[in-house]
């Protein structure tokens, strides 16, 4: 082996913008096009707002207003604005802050002195200004670079901070904003602040009832007795049962959605079953009490401590630093109020008493047809044929800390799924082939999971039959072709997961693969299309008579240029159920009983193949789209025929 030369001239220095931009993993988490709700682009968005509610929550401004548009970001609170002779070092110089005086912000939920660095540093255009009594100060900076240092003038305004920024698209690829991500997060925001206001784009969120409103929002359909909402000191919980499975979750620490969970959370899930079993005086297993609940909890800690910069899962086991453990806080709280709780509400506790059983029947039920399950799971090497899997898994995901970029792809046929498996980064990314089209399980129980060979086996895969705590990838992606039967077997893929698995869909684990229509190139360049309107602007680009391919299935794109779509430059289409959405309505409608109403909605609304028809395709391929939008219509009644039998 050469021996490597290590001298004074390998050791280097970089400022505070050189090494966010350098590692801006480890301020932001992952960089993403915004197809993921916890995409660097929204965590630049949090950085800001974050400080507007450390504003709020110290009892100043009760308005913060937001506005994007095409990627730029502006946010305006109505606070105490910056300190004037320091508004430059609090966005570009690294641990400067107030957060660090532990009296003014005892609980905030910014980050030490380096959020809004941060952002300033992955934006190419960042804008700050601050108004405090009758003056302001304005800066701005390109990539963390000064570019203007504007002197005081007087104004009008009153005190506040307004900030503006356009992410580098150097570093966010592609990046879009989607609404539903940014609405989520300014509504969590108002669940924990009640009299806060945000107006976002013209409109305005606010909730008057915290934790209550979170989660009649968030309910899929009516709860099985009215939402237990406890208040207390640094706490607050609302809960309730729903006739589905699984379990679902929101949890939060100091304003901070923990989407992973943490300490608060297990400590939570302990207390209410301790507390059950407690009030009821029976040992029933935990899965069987857990089984349905939807919940939420919020606490407030004095320096959490996060397992990661973005803050994503609580690590802290004590409310404060030498005080109070985590578990007993929350476990005193809860055996207390809950149990109160039910002995005044004795028709809520006999409601719980009848879903707990209820789940215990459906258990044992299933015991003997898990075990077969399993056993079928093995036999069908799982980890050869049906999945190849990604060396994370291969090796101790425990001691890997890659398991959040892992990606299963789960596609259709040898061609398309081989296509994947070589273009694939085998460190990261996972394959999983089906074998046919799946069985159409709307209105099915949960054991047809066990008795239906691919249900199996995808499960098996992801290691959720007992839930999202094993959940080996952080992003399922469903890779079928854009015709007919590509969109059929999407569509009952969604119907498996969002009947049986809807948590998996809510917290943004489920995606769909956009591959491209079409390859224009010349002997110089070639451009892939995403769409009729990008082919016409390659088409643009290139000059006259490029050559242009219409790619038809995954199976026609060859490994080497597989490699550029499910690389950095993937595009994503987050499934999302928006805020009003009722999945079990949805369901039944796209996926029950056949009806003219559902088929003349699939042909209105459903655009298969869409790229087809452009203006220029004239009524003949108009008339064969319109064909395979109807072909839709009748797969979805062969296959609920099929679901019958």
């Amino acid at each position: 082996m050469s021996e490597v030369n290590y001298s004074e001239e390998h050791i280097r220095s970089l400022d505070w913008k050189e090494h966010i931009r350098l590692r801006p993993g480890m301020y932001i988490g992952k960089l993403g096009d915004g197809s993921s709700f916890d995409d660097g682009i929204y965590i630049l968005l949090k950085e800001v707002l974050d400080n507007c509610i450390d504003e709020y929550v110290m009892g100043y401004g009760k308005k913060v207003e937001v506005r994007i548009e095409e990627g730029r970001v502006e946010v305006r609170d109505h606070g105490r604005g910056i300190p004037l002779g320091k508004v430059i070092d609090v966005v570009s110089k690294i641990n400067t802050g107030a957060k660090y005086d532990s009296k003014a912000f005892k609980k905030s939920v910014g980050l030490n002195g380096v959020g809004t660095k941060a952002v300033n540093a992955l934006s190419t255009y960042f804008r700050i200004e601050s108004v405090r009594d009758g003056q302001m100060k304005r800066a701005e900076f390109d990539r963390g670079v000064l570019r203007k240092d504007e002197k005081l003038v007087r104004t009008d305004e009153p005190n506040g901070t307004r900030v503006l920024f356009e992410p580098d698209e150097q570093m966010f690829k592609h990046y879009q904003y989607r609404d539903q991500h940014i609405e989520r997060l300014l509504w969590n925001y108002c669940y924990l602040n009640t009299g806060l206001t945000i107006v976002f784009n013209g409109q305005r969120f606010q909730s008057k009832h915290g934790l209550l409103d979170l989660l009649t929002t968030k309910m899929d359909g009516e709860p099985l007795y009215p939402i237990v909402h406890l208040v207390g000191d640094d706490i607050e919980v609302a809960l309730t049962h729903a006739q589905h499975y699984g379990e679902e979750y929101y949890s939060f620490v100091n304003g901070q959605h923990t989407t992973q969970g943490g300490t608060h959370q297990g400590a939570f899930r302990e207390a209410v079953v301790r507390t059950i079993r407690d009030f009821f005086k029976k040992d029933w297993d935990a899965n069987d009490i857990r089984t349905g609940i939807v919940a939420a909890i919020s606490v407030k800690v004095i320096e959490p401590v996060f397992e990661s910069q973005t803050k994503t899962k609580l690590g802290s086991q004590e409310v404060e630093p030498g005080g109070q453990s985590m578990r007993s806080f929350i476990g005193d709280f809860i055996g207390r109020e809950l149990n109160n709780f039910l002995h005044k509400h004795p028709e809520v506790a006999e409601v719980i008493q009848s879903r707990i059983l209820q789940n215990e029947r459906e258990r044992k039920e299933l015991s003997g047809i898990r075990k077969l399950a399993r056993e079928r799971a093995k036999k069908a090497s799982l980890h050869n044929r049906k999945l190849r899997d990604c060396r994370v898994h291969l090796s101790d995901p425990k001691k890997d800390d890659r398991k959040n970029e892992t990606t299963l792809f789960i596609t259709e046929g040898d061609s398309a799924s081989g296509s994947i498996t070589k273009s694939r980064d085998v460190n990261t990314q996972a394959v999983f082939s089906l074998k046919g089209k799946p069985l159409n399980c709307y209105g099915l129980t949960k054991k047809v999971v066990y008795e239906n060979e691919e249900f199996n086996l995808v499960q098996a895969a992801l290691n959720i039959e007992d839930g999202m705590d094993g959940l080996r990838y952080n992003r399922i992606v469903i890779a079928t072709d854009a015709d007919v039967d590509g969109m059929h077997i999407r569509l009952l893929l969604l119907t498996f997961f969002l009947q049986f698995f809807p948590d998996l869909v809510k917290n943004d684990h489920l995606y769909i693969l956009q591959t491209p229509l079409f390859r224009v190139r010349n002997k110089k360049e070639t451009i892939y299309c995403y769409s009729e309107e990008e082919r016409k602007k390659a088409i643009a680009k290139l000059g006259r008579d490029p050559e242009i391919t219409r790619f038809k299935g995954l199976g026609e794109i060859s490994p080497d240029e597989f490699k550029h779509f499910i690389g950095e430059d993937m595009r994503l289409e987050p499934v999302m159920i928006t805020k009003d959405a009722v999945v079990n309505d949805l369901l039944g409608f796209y996926m029950g009983k056949n009806t003219p109403e559902r088929q003349d909605f699939i042909i209105s609304n459903l655009r298969v193949e869409k790229d087809l028809v452009g203006e220029e395709a004239g009524p003949v391929k108009e008339g064969i789209a319109l064909e395979r939008v109807k072909a839709i219509a009748r797969k979805l009644e062969e296959n609920e025929v099929e679901a019958e039998a």
